[in-house]
Formats: C-alpha cells, sequence, structure tokens
C-alpha cells in the first residue's frame, strides 16, 4: 500500500497544526510555507477534514483552522481514512464495504490481505497527533545532546 500526497501533506498539515495548538487560529498559508505545501493543494486537504471533524475554521481577519479535538484524541489512521479512504490492499477486504467475492470462504490470499490490513491500521491507529508531539521533542532534545560549539 502507497500512501498518496493527500494522506502524507494531511498529516503534516495536521502535525503542524498541533504543534501551533494555543497559539490561536493557523491560515493555510503559513501551514503552507512551513511544510513546503502548495496553499491551493491544502484548502482541498482541509476541507475533507473540516467536514470530518478533525479541523474547525474560524472566519475573519485573523480567522483560520484550529484542531476539531484535542491531538490525543486524533489518530493519524483517522487523517488518513478521512483523506485516502478505506486502509485496505485489496477491495475484497476493504473495511468499509468489502467488495463481495464468490470465493471470500476460501480464499486463501484473501487471508493474507486482511493480516496486512490490519497490521496498518493497528500501527496508523496506535499513534496519535499528541504522539507525534511528544516524539517530535524527544528527537529535538536528542539533537541539542550532540550539538557542539567551538
Amino acid at each position: 500500500m502507497k500512501l498518496s500526497t493527500k494522506g502524507r501533506y494531511g498529516v503534516k498539515a495536521m502535525f503542524d497544526l498541533a504543534q501551533h495548538m494555543g497559539e490561536g487560529p493557523t491560515s493555510l498559508k503559513s501551514i503552507a510555507e512551513r511544510q513546503g505545501i502548495s496553499e491551493h493543494y491544502l484548502e482541498q486537504l482541509v476541507s475533507g477534514l473540516r467536514k470530518a471533524g478533525l479541523v474547525k475554521s474560524v472566519r475573519g481577519a485573523q480567522g483560520g483552522y484550529l484542531l476539531g479535538r484535542e491531538p490525543g484524541k486524533i489518530r493519524i489512521g483517522d487523517i488518513i481514512r478521512v483523506l485516502e479512504g478505506p486502509i485496505a490492499p485489496s477491495d475484497c477486504v476493504s473495511e468499509e464495504d468489502p467488495e463481495s467475492c464468490v470465493k471470500a470462504d476460501y480464499c486463501v490470499t484473501r487471508v493474507i490481505w486482511e493480516k496486512v490490513r490490519d497490521a496498518i491500521a493497528d500501527v496508523l491507529d496506535s499513534i496519535t497527533l499528541e504522539t507525534m508531539l511528544e516524539d517530535a521533542k524527544k528527537r529535538e532534545a536528542d539533537r541539542s545532546l550532540y550539538m557542539y560549539h567551538i
């Protein structure tokens, strides 16, 4: 399974919102500049995330976007499902509406695709934006340990 830019950029944008939480609404222009993503493309992504309740929009001169829930309650799997659709390596094991197959009851390969789907879903659902924030802080702390000044 390969994620498209929708999923990858959507996670980046949501992480950016989590990093700047508490600073008020964040403009798409700011996110686009920090993350190196087209502002126009971000508009398309945020639209779906807003409809799913993962993002809130604030209108006005000081408007922008905020997380729709606390970072600890937004799983990466939630973001991916909104932007990419169901997590499944094959239509016959789709999370939402598995394609009916006359061989489903005895198909050996279907078992493999179910295991792949479940493993990917388990990983994506075990990581929240809060987890990512903690990992980023840890990486920053680790990086500062190796910085030498002469």
